[in-house]
């Protein structure tokens, strides 16, 4: 089965005629006996199911996981948006679509709410110069324009863009900047490259002020030549994928339930907020 690793053991089910479940445990013998399960590890004999202590074999705690996939209407691009749990209990959630691979919900962020437990979908993507291409396409990408000038000290700089030009107001401090230089024939596209995090926004127009302050300590060292090439590159920024996250794209999602916990519990159903996306 995709996902598994090292040995596990398979159980056959009469009433669903199918293999449902893997176990951690590895014996090296097994027998049923007396309305019992046993197996033998390691010279020593195990006798199952006989306590509360759940997802512990051989003395080694293991963690609950269940996979399973949300694929209702396959042809449509859609967004994730979150996670409610029927169960008694949070579960740490990781979801994947065709498209994302980095959705994430840890058992902490987890809302109980008239009995359920509800999270939104984080995308746990890579942040800064390590950015994976795939991420600009997404809605976390946000376009500003063409800078009038560009300046600063060390690693602070002050990128200032014409009064005509609105920054907008979804930008924030701790936003992901980057720059594109136009592209030279033959190549058509725009290569972005990363300038920093943002630090400031001064925007005072009747002033003639309408700037963002960036942090280019990640890539430059005090004293630095500027890092940005030209007066009037195109910018834009990506939001921090944690902390403002627009749920996961996809046509459908594949989602793991991990519980770390030797007590009972008992899972009922998982839902999703599901919007149609249109790009």
């Amino acid at each position: 089965m995709a996902g598994l690793t090292g040995n596990y053991t398979l159980t056959y089910s009469e009433s669903s005629k199918g293999f449902p479940s893997f176990y951690s445990f590895y014996p090296d013998y097994m027998i049923g006996m007396n309305r019992y399960f046993y197996s033998f590890k390691g010279g020593n004999i195990w006798r199952h199911n006989t306590n509360d202590l759940r997802n512990t074999f051989y003395d080694v705690a293991y963690p609950a996981t269940i996979t399973s996939v949300f694929n209702d209407t396959p042809l449509e691009n859609k967004v994730f948006k979150t996670i409610n749990l029927e169960a008694d209990d949070a579960w740490k959630a990781t979801l994947t679509t065709d498209i994302q691979t980095t959705g994430l919900i840890e058992a902490a962020w987890f809302e109980k709410k008239e009995g359920n437990w509800f999270g939104f979908v984080r995308n746990n993507g890579p942040t800064g110069v390590d950015t994976d291409e795939s991420e600009w396409e997404l809605r976390s990408l946000n376009g500003i324009g063409n800078s009038s000038a560009v300046g600063g000290v060390a690693a602070t700089y002050n990128i200032d863009f014409p009064v005509s030009l609105s920054i907008g107001s979804i930008i924030s401090v701790g936003d992901l900047l980057y720059y594109a230089e136009p592209p030279v024939a033959p190549i058509t596209t725009l290569t972005p490259v990363f300038a920093g995090k943002v630090t400031d926004i001064q925007i005072d127009l009747p002033a003639s002020v309408n700037r963002i302050v960036i942090d280019a300590s990640p890539i430059t060292s005090p004293g630095a030549t500027n890092p940005i090439p030209i007066q009037d590159a195109f910018f834009l920024y990506i939001k921090n994928p944690i902390a403002e996250s627009h749920g996961l794209l996809g046509h459908f999602c594949e989602f793991t339930l991990r519980l770390d916990s030797q007590e009972a519990s008992e899972l009922f159903a998982v839902e999703s907020e599901v919007m149609k996306s249109f790009p």
